[in-house]
């Protein structure tokens, strides 16, 4: 979106910034011509070629930049050919200036030229001759600049001519914005752009029927599009959307929340007979608890238990029903009894009272039976069995009730059912021999014995059964207790919970190791017999994101924020939403505005590598979105960043079988990648990525973009730029690259992780680093590397291609590391102890030797002097390569808890 002011139009004024005396005429002169098609067209033109030493100045009124922090001038114009005008001198050009000058007075009439700011030199793309004016062609040119960072109410522009042969037709200025739109039920007003790569956080409203469900905003990008939204308003209760607008539900229909998507139809037994509604009414006799969902349907009181059966034991009485007929459409029945005891010829009932016991309750039973115990004997009872659900309390009908009539039989002992009387008690010891098993019978009319005179140390086996008037019922399961050692105290053996408390700590140990395993190696995912595809053998770039990467709805993206830049555009975090799945969380790399096609190719080719990887040390592609703007690759979010910053950051702080976890799992991926025939050419720890399980991911697969700006890099004589550090010699020279120089690049990576992101060969310059390596210098041990560790690293560093090892077997020989940890115990077997006394035997048996005179300048001439030595004095003294300074540092405090017993 283009805005163009101010809206009255550009007035020029021309005038003379060097001449003191009084102008017989302009230098630019306000001309009205005919175009081709006859229309009178004003013009400002200067045409002083004749004399040397021009210098003729237009300039317009104020112009209002209105808020605007970059202003667009476009200017068209016709340029006449010096060399189809006869006899002028050399001094004619064919270019001339455009200034402009920011103020906050409208009213300036003199500007010194000083005071301008230049914007730049303009030249015809086509100038005319005098024959191409009697033929009427106007070669009109059109050319576009910009303004930045205006601050100012407003400027003027200028326009310097020195001695061209010029006609100014029109200049146009303006500004870009974002223009007003309504997305996700939130309007966005108009915004106008930042710089070229600034995005404007804009918040929007919500619309007419709408509430904020999350904060909505969006970002207006540089060209005057809007990207994808954060957040969304919602339609309120009674209302759905419909194109971006909140309309009232239909009658019939209901919304009840307002996350709710859409209305619905209303549920059974109600209805909405207005618009709006936010729940549909319930039918006469119908209802809805407070605790229904809206969506349910509304129901009503069930009918009467049925099928009442009394079963009477003495003063004791089993009562049993069936449920109603009809539940009113719920699930929830329960049932509450009502206890009358009545008189001889049952015209008068009294309540129950409390003497009488419910088993298991008297109200809210969710079965169909109850025991009644505690009645008297001979006695007539009334019992009304009520059937209730959860609207039962908001109908005003009577319930559904049944009642049961029951009267209790003579006896002098009162007998309750379902509870222990006279038990038969059968104990004995678990002897070896069953004929020596001795049973001790015993009875209680209680629920529960104390039994005494069992000896210590001896386990008793128990069986229980009842008896009634109607005879002995069948025992029960054994129980087996065992009384202790010190006393009659009895215990329960309790076997099965120590076998279960064993199993269950050998179950997690289990997990736990497989936990570990599956985090150190994780399951390899064979790839089979498939081959990388490299974007460009398509003939069409676009059918290779196609085929290789899934097409995401913008709609399923929520940007959350900015976390960085790419050349291409910015770099943010947010949500991805998966029909099936919860959201994730995922990286969006977007294209920024104005890019060519070639850039969106290139853009996209990363996506067209990624999408044919699968593997769990390779950065995931979720998807791309190319069907509108802006272009973005969603991947897998990885929660703390780049390896080289995130071991920078955290230095120190981990074991060496932690770093060689990361380790193997980076060779995992290039073993993977080697296997698909891929050669990655820019493996460093700065395009490595790490999650929040220290799981380590190669990623970064845009060389040919990433590297021309890469400070790295340094030319190579074949052209494009490498990253001399982290390359191998034959990749330098000859630009052959391979998984064997992949595997060289490896092994500085493993220097870099061990030495906690420290630069590869400190700060020496590309091309002492080429040089150094040429004449067979490699990387020294870092501090604390284990020998097994570098000598992998050297392995990699062969200088024959054929000579260094698979990535395959570097994942196997970690692996045999991890399992064997004792193996990383070992340091440089090169460096035993040395017992020293002076400062340059120190030095030496340290290998750093090189430093003895700046030690001896500075006046450390006694290991005591070096025992509180800081980095800054080792700076001061020519010490400034931090490998160097770390490893003395280090020794130092050695010296300091040791003596002068020292380990290199």
């Amino acid at each position: 979106m283009r805005a163009t002011f101010p809206p009255s139009g550009i007035q020029l004024r021309p005038r003379s910034f060097l001449s003191k005396r009084p102008l017989s005429r302009p230098q630019w002169e306000e001309i009205s011509v005919m175009d081709e098609r006859n229309t009178p067209m004003r013009t400002y033109q200067v045409c002083n070629v004749m004399e040397a030493n021009q210098n003729n100045w237009l300039r317009t009124r104020h112009i209002s930049r209105e808020g605007a922090q970059r202003v667009y001038i476009e200017i068209k114009f016709t340029l006449r050919d010096c060399n189809s005008l006869p006899g002028v001198p050399g001094t004619c050009k064919e270019t001339f200036n455009m200034y402009y000058y920011e103020s906050n007075n409208a009213n300036l009439w003199f500007i010194k030229e000083s005071q301008y700011v230049k914007i730049d030199t303009i030249a015809a793309d086509e100038s005319f001759t005098q024959v191409d004016v009697g033929d009427r062609v106007m070669k009109l040119n059109t050319e576009v600049r910009d303004i930045s960072n205006l601050s100012k109410k407003g400027f003027y522009l200028a326009f310097q001519d020195l001695g061209a042969c010029i006609a100014l037709v029109s200049v146009r200025v303006f500004y870009k914005k974002c223009p007003l739109t309504v997305l996700n039920l939130a309007q966005f007003p108009d915004t106008i752009t930042g710089g070229d790569t600034a995005l404007v956080e804009v918040h929007g409203m919500c619309v007419n029927a709408s509430e904020e469900f999350e904060a909505p905003k969006m970002y207006c990008s540089a060209d005057g599009g809007w990207l994808v939204p954060i957040g969304r308003c919602v339609c309120k209760p009674g209302f759905e959307e419909n194109k971006d607008v909140c309309q009232p539900c239909r009658p019939g229909t209901y919304k009840a929340s307002a996350t709710d998507a859409y209305c619905t139809k209303c549920p059974p037994h109600s209805s909405s007979p207005q618009e709006q509604a936010e729940e549909c009414v319930c039918e006469k006799g119908f209802h809805r608890a407070e605790t229904d969902p809206r969506s349910m349907a509304c129901t009503r009181p069930p009918s009467a238990p049925e099928n009442p059966i009394s079963t009477v034991n003495e003063t004791c009485v089993t009562l049993e029903w069936s449920p109603p007929r009809d539940t009113g459409g719920r699930g929830d029945i329960t049932y509450s009894l009502h206890c009358r005891k009545c008189s001889g010829d049952g015209r008068k009932c009294t309540p129950c009272g409390s003497s009488v016991h419910f088993v298991p309750r008297q109200f809210g039973l969710l079965s169909a039976s109850v025991l009644v115990t505690d009645l008297q004997p001979d006695s007539n009872y009334s019992f009304t069995v009520e059937s209730q659900n959860g609207v039962s309390d908001l109908s005003p009908t009577p319930r559904g009730t049944v009642v049961i009539n029951v009267t209790t039989s003579q006896t002098g002992d009162v007998l309750l059912t379902r509870r222990l009387f006279n038990p038969l008690l059968l104990l004995c010891p678990p002897l070896q021999n069953q004929r020596e098993q001795n049973y001790t019978v015993l009875k209680t009319r209680s629920n529960m014995m104390t039994v005494d005179g069992l000896k210590p140390g001896t386990t008793y086996v128990f069986r229980v059964r009842a008896r009634t008037d109607g005879g002995y019922g069948s025992y029960g399961g054994e129980i087996e207790l065992e009384t202790s050692h010190e006393g009659k105290e009895v215990k329960n053996k309790h076997l099965f919970t120590r076998d279960l408390s064993f199993s269950l700590f050998f179950f997690l140990f289990i997990i736990l190791c497989n936990w570990i395993a599956g985090f150190i190696f994780p399951p390899p995912r064979l790839p089979g017999s498939r081959t990388y595809i490299h974007p460009h053998t398509y003939e069409d770039p676009n059918q290779a994101v196609r085929d290789f990467a899934k097409e995401i709805d913008a709609s399923n993206i929520r940007i959350e924020r900015v976390i960085g830049a790419g050349e291409f555009g910015e770099v943010c975090s947010g949500r991805l939403r998966v029909q099936g799945k919860r959201e994730i969380y995922v990286a969006i790399k977007s294209l920024k505005a104005g890019y060519s096609d070639k850039q969106r190719r290139d853009f996209l080719s990363e996506a067209s590598i990624m999408g044919q990887f699968d593997h769990p040390n390779i950065i995931r592609l979720e998807g791309v979105v190319t069907r509108c703007k802006p272009v973005m690759i969603i991947t897998e979010f990885m929660e703390n960043g780049s390896l080289d910053t995130f071991l920078k950051k955290h230095d120190g702080q981990f074991t060496v079988i932690q770093l060689v976890g990361m380790l193997r799992g980076i060779a995992s991926g290039m073993k993977y990648l080697s296997d698909m025939s891929y050669v990655h050419r820019d493996l460093a720890a700065r395009n490595i990525l790490v999650n929040s399980n220290l799981v380590c991911k190669v990623s970064d697969f845009g060389l040919s973009r990433v590297l021309e700006d890469d400070p790295e890099a340094a030319y190579t004589t074949r052209g494009g730029k490498i990253p001399i550090r982290w390359t191998a010699p034959e990749a330098i020279a000859y630009r052959k690259f391979t998984s064997a120089s992949d595997v060289w690049s490896y092994g500085i990576v493993m220097w870099e992780v061990i030495s906690y992101g420290e630069r590869p060969y400190w700060e020496m310059s590309n091309q002492d680093v080429i040089k150094a390596i040429d004449e067979g210098y490699r990387l020294p041990a870092p501090m604390d590397c284990p020998v097994v560790l570098h000598q992998l690293m050297l392995d990699c560093w062969e200088k024959g291609r054929s000579d260094r090892p698979k990535f395959g077997q570097i994942v196997t020989i970690l692996d045999k590391l991890i399992r064997n940890p004792a193996s990383l115990r070992e340091l440089d077997p090169s460096t035993p102890e040395f017992s020293v006394n002076t400062v340059d035997e120190w030095l030496e048996a340290i290998k750093m030797g090189q430093y003895k005179e700046n030690f001896s300048s500075a006046g450390y001439v006694s290991l005591d002097s070096v025992l509180y030595i800081s980095v800054s004095e080792l700076s001061k003294m020519g010490v400034t390569l931090a490998g160097h300074q770390k490893k003395i540092l280090s020794s130092a405090q050695g010296l300091q808890t040791q003596g002068t017993h020292v380990q290199v």
